[in-house]
């Protein structure tokens, strides 16, 4: 499985964040890691890791933004009752969150897990220019694979050396760290995710 993943993952990775970001919920920012670990080890080059996962998250998020917020919009949700109701309850809130914070919502969306697809949504039902969109969202895309992406390169990068050198006891302290320190990370994410 891991060959597959040496010879033929890097489209899967633009596929994988591109569909995640769209809406579909899988594991993009997983795959990410794990490419990043994999660059680390000397099988893909740590840069074109980091592209193809923008590119991904910035063309899912102008999918969900247009397909589902601007074309689709709330009729999209108005199909099904059991949807209705979620976007009765949920939309206007966001909505008014999209109108005072659009911009910072849609770059910080892409570090909270469940606003990594749904801020590209809100923005598009709340009529955010597309332009302005665009920016927030390329530029969160960017921040967010270049620090997921670089996060897991040196963290893998360091778990390799630490199990060449010190042996596999060291190389349990440096995932515990890398553990901690995404542990940490993720807290960051909600209480911005808090304050939005």
């Amino acid at each position: 499985m891991t060959h597959f993943f040496i010879a033929h993952g890097l489209p899967l990775l633009f596929v994988v964040v591109m569909l995640e970001s769209f809406g579909i919920p899988l594991p993009g920012e997983t795959a990410l890691i794990a490419f990043g670990v994999l660059a680390s080890q000397g099988h893909h080059s740590i840069v074109t890791v980091i592209v193809l996962a923008a590119a991904g998250a910035i063309i899912g998020d102008n999918l969900g933004y247009w397909l589902i917020g601007r074309l689709g919009g709330r009729a999209l949700f108005d199909r099904w009752r059991w949807l209705n109701r979620y976007a009765d309850r949920f939309l206007p809130a966001a909505e008014r969150i999209m109108h005072r914070h659009g911009g910072k919502t849609v770059f910080f969306g892409r570090f909270v897990a469940i606003l990594r697809f749904t801020a590209a949504w809100v923005a598009g039902l709340g009529r955010m220019e597309w332009w302005k969109f665009l920016f927030w969202n390329a530029a969160g895309g960017i921040a967010w694979a270049t620090t997921v992406g670089l996060v897991s390169y040196y963290a893998g990068k360091a778990a390799a050396d630490a199990i060449q050198r010190y042996g596999i006891f060291a190389a349990g302290a440096a995932a515990a760290l890398f553990v901690l320190g995404w542990i940490g990370f993720r807290l960051v994410s909600r209480r911005l995710e808090e304050r939005l």
